[in-house]
């Protein structure tokens, strides 16, 4: 498997002001929807603000984004969905890995991956983030967000 090339990007962050942090949500937001990073790490950050603590949600309830999303939460795929991307599944629990961050592997457009412990930018099969997370092609994508 060939890995998908990289264009190293921070989707505006440094722009913004913002220090290196688990923003990578909002960063593959912001440049999967052509968005400002500012303005999309703040929708995000008052998604966990409205988020309900439960066992596990450590940040929930705070207004930030920067300790992460809960991107499995209903307030975050309607979200999503309100900004124009549709949900792909692309992996289940027993199935075993299907598609890969490789060359091929995903459609053509503008994609929010879902991959272990991360989210990345992918347009036209080009990945867009801080450093590489493809691990040569092997890296399994567990669904994809798509801009329609």
């Amino acid at each position: 498997m060939t890995a998908l090339p990289l264009y190293v990007y921070d989707g505006g962050r440094a722009a913004a002001g913002f220090k290196p942090s688990s923003d990578c949500v909002a960063r593959s937001i912001a440049i999967a929807a052509q968005r400002p990073y500012v303005e999309v790490r703040g929708e995000l950050a008052q998604i966990n603000a409205a988020m309900p603590k439960t066992k596990g949600r450590r940040y929930a309830g705070l207004e930030s984004a920067a300790h992460g999303i809960y991107t499995t939460s209903v307030l975050f795929k309607r979200y999503m969905a309100k900004q124009g991307f549709e949900w792909t599944p692309t992996m289940s629990i027993g199935s075993g890995c299907k598609v890969h961050l490789a060359e091929g592997e995903l459609p053509m457009g503008r994609l929010v991956v879902a991959v272990s412990r991360h989210y990345t930018a992918v347009i036209d099969g080009v990945v867009w983030d801080t450093s590489n997370p493809c691990r040569g092609g092997m890296r399994c994508v567990y669904g994809y967000w798509r801009l329609a």
